[in-house]
């Protein structure tokens, strides 16, 4: 991320060292990535805002340390809703916010996203959070048909894509991760259940 503005790169390492001083207090990200913390959670979370566009609304589901929910916040200067339903991960996103002046751009929704009352967005993310037929499952609600899936996968896409496909239809495709060679970013719009006729199987 060396080609963003100043501004931006000095909000995204006053962002790292929040998290790294949280991090001592509750566990926030495993204490054996703090030394690649750029490459391993902000690299990986930049590679997203690519699904970035003008006057788009964003929500991260189970945000939890603020990837890839906040660094999307600073490098798009989109509105996004961190949805996360531990308190203390909730508290720390909410002084994360006020403390990179995002207030007014950035909310936090203490809650698990299934009890989200909230108008639909435009992208959806979600971070090692659940398999993708259950983010479906979860997150419906709060899509519209235009709406784009943008979800961070492991090596184990493929399978989490077919078993999805039994309940879900949509456009869907992997993308590969420039970040990790075993992992995708799948993304997914026109996302709707399949409804099957009353007694077939």
């Amino acid at each position: 991320m060396n080609d963003v503005p100043r501004e931006t790169s000095d909000k995204l390492h006053r962002f790292a060292a929040l998290l790294i001083a949280a991090n001592q207090h509750q566990n926030l990200i495993g204490k054996s990535t703090i030394e690649t913390l750029w490459q391993r959670h902000f690299d990986d979370a930049a590679q997203l805002v690519e699904y970035d566009a003008r006057g788009v609304t964003w929500l991260d589901i189970g945000s939890g340390a603020g990837l890839p929910g906040i660094v999307i916040a600073i490098l798009t200067q989109s509105p996004i809703v961190l949805v996360e339903p531990r308190r203390l991960r909730a508290d720390f996103l909410r002084q994360a916010v006020e403390e990179l002046d995002l207030v007014g751009q950035v909310s936090v929704m203490q809650a698990k996203v299934e009890r989200i009352d909230h108008p639909p967005v435009d992208r959806i993310t979600a971070r090692a959070v659940a398999s993708i037929d259950r983010l479906f499952a979860m997150a419906s609600h709060l899509s519209h048909p235009e709406t784009i899936w943008v979800l961070p996968k492991g090596r184990g896409a493929k399978s989490e894509l077919d078993e999805a496909r039994k309940t879900w239809q949509g456009d869907f495709r992997l993308e590969p991760s420039r970040t990790d060679g075993d992992a995708h970013i799948l993304i997914a719009s026109s996302v709707r259940r399949i409804h099957r006729a009353r007694g077939v199987a």
